[in-house]
């Protein structure tokens, strides 16, 4: 049994059900728009932010059912749950249709992205329409709490991208900025995630302060993983410094960038920045880094959110739920694509 098999056990008949209900969702469209969210549907990935909000909800909807006996003919895992994660993988591919839009990604998951196959325009109107519907779905929660933070969500992806676009003006290399950055263009859809799935369950305050701090640290460790991808050739769509071609420095430069006073390697550095460095430049800096530890001190920084990640999980109730979580740590740690 892989991992991710292993990863689902727990919840088998509840991402089955979800499977469902996304299913119904991206078939609701017809014509030109209908065709896209088919291909979107087709091509899904792993469903991570689902699996960690279904796994949540299920500990803390059992812990319901426990302390309350005129629970106990109800399923550990409510409708609400079902719908705010939908809502946030529907957010999630919004976002990815975007993003392609922005970054000029003609790859999104080993195929061509929408923007590649249909254009621009059409792709900004396939990626709102899939907003329209995640925004639906949490409506259709019937949980006000659990809109307010799928609105939060929407402003936090919004920002970081932003954010990140206009990072690559600075001048500076500093890791406080980046993990600023990633806390909101990737990891608040897994402490959303977290989050959302102890809300459902109606699990207490400070439970529900603690799962929010599971998933950002997950959705941290998540980043630093893909952009560790990004100095290596992967099959992962994009090619090998794509990010750095974009402007973009991640964590294993910076801390390579923070550590050295040689005068070539910081100017190649701001050239990154400013967008003119050319491939071989990128390809010298790419090695620099590897040599120089960077790659190291990415992994020990996975290493030590893991592991607080896992202190958090420690308390919970249902030993499969738990021990899935814990593979569900490793594996965003150690994932190959």
């Amino acid at each position: 049994m892989d991992k991710l098999t292993y990863i689902r056990k727990p919840i088998e008949e509840e991402l089955r059900a979800f499977g469902h209900l996304f299913d119904e969702t991206m078939n609701q469209a017809d014509g030109l728009l209908g065709k896209i969210c088919q291909g979107i549907a087709e091509r899904k990935g792993k469903l991570m932010r689902p699996i960690l909000l279904l796994l949540v909800a299920k500990e803390w909807g059992l812990r319901a059912k426990k302390q309350n006996a005129n629970m106990h003919n109800e399923a550990p895992v409510t409708n609400a749950a079902y719908r705010a994660a939908l809502t946030l993988e529907l957010l999630h591919n919004a976002s990815l249709v975007h993003d392609d839009i922005v970054d000029e990604s003609d790859m999104r998951r080993g195929k061509p992205s929408v923007r590649s196959i249909y254009g621009n325009k059409t792709a900004v109107l396939a990626g709102d329409y899939l907003l329209s519907s995640a925004l639906e779905s949490a409506s259709l929660s019937g949980d006000i709490n659990i809109v307010n933070n799928v609105s939060l969500l929407g402003k936090q992806l919004s920002e970081g991208e932003l954010l990140q676009l206009f990072n690559t003006q600075n001048t500076d290399f500093s890791e406080e900025k980046y993990y600023h950055i990633i806390r909101l263009k990737t990891a608040s859809l897994f402490s959303a995630a977290t989050r959302i799935g102890a809300i459902s369950a109606s699990a207490p305050d400070d439970a529900v302060i603690r799962m929010d701090r599971l998933g950002d640290i997950i959705g941290m460790c998540f980043q630093i993983r893909d952009d560790i991808f990004d100095y290596f050739n992967h099959n992962t769509g994009k090619p090998s410094g794509n990010d750095m071609l974009e402007g973009k420095l991640t964590l294993p430069a910076l801390y390579v960038l923070n550590n050295t006073q040689d005068v070539a390697i910081l100017e190649i550095a701001s050239k990154v920045r400013a967008g003119i460095a050319t491939a071989a430049e990128i390809a010298s800096l790419v090695k620099f880094t590897k040599q120089h530890g960077g790659i190291t001190y990415a992994n020990d920084q996975m290493e030590r959110f893991s592991a607080e990640a896992k202190t958090l999980i420690a308390d919970f109730q249902n030993v499969d739920i738990r021990n899935a979580l814990n593979n569900y740590i490793d594996f965003v740690s150690e994932r190959t694509m």
